[in-house]
């Protein structure tokens, strides 16, 4: 709650807010925030996993492939390890989404082919 108290006050709140149906989540003092905020509440429910199927599928790779192989000491080895990681994923990594195409190489394919059109 520090911390959700601490952002409003700082950057105001969202729009919308998703979460899942945690325990913190569903507690009346994080809604009551949230409502008296002005945020819209939503929470990953029955057909909302899409919501976040992005970053989940990004987090199933990170953590086994980088953050559980390092003893991270503090946040500056953190990032450093995540942002080696990402690049790896976007430059040097085929993906099965992309027809084995490493990202970037299809992120810039798609910007020829709006020029093109």
């Amino acid at each position: 709650m520090d911390a959700l108290n601490e952002t409003i006050a700082k950057y105001g709140s969202s729009e919308s807010i998703n979460t899942d149906q945690g325990s913190q989540f569903t507690g009346s003092t994080w809604i009551t925030t949230l409502t008296h905020a002005g945020a819209r509440i939503s929470m990953d429910g029955r057909g909302r996993y899409l919501d976040s199927i992005l970053i989940e599928r990004l987090w199933r790779s990170l953590k086994p492939e980088a953050i559980y192989l390092e003893e991270i000491t503090d946040g500056f080895q953190a990032r450093r390890i995540i942002k080696d990681w990402i690049t790896c994923y976007n430059t040097a990594r085929p993906h099965s989404a992309l027809d084995r195409q490493i990202p970037d190489d299809a992120y810039w394919a798609g910007l020829e082919e709006q020029k093109a059109a």
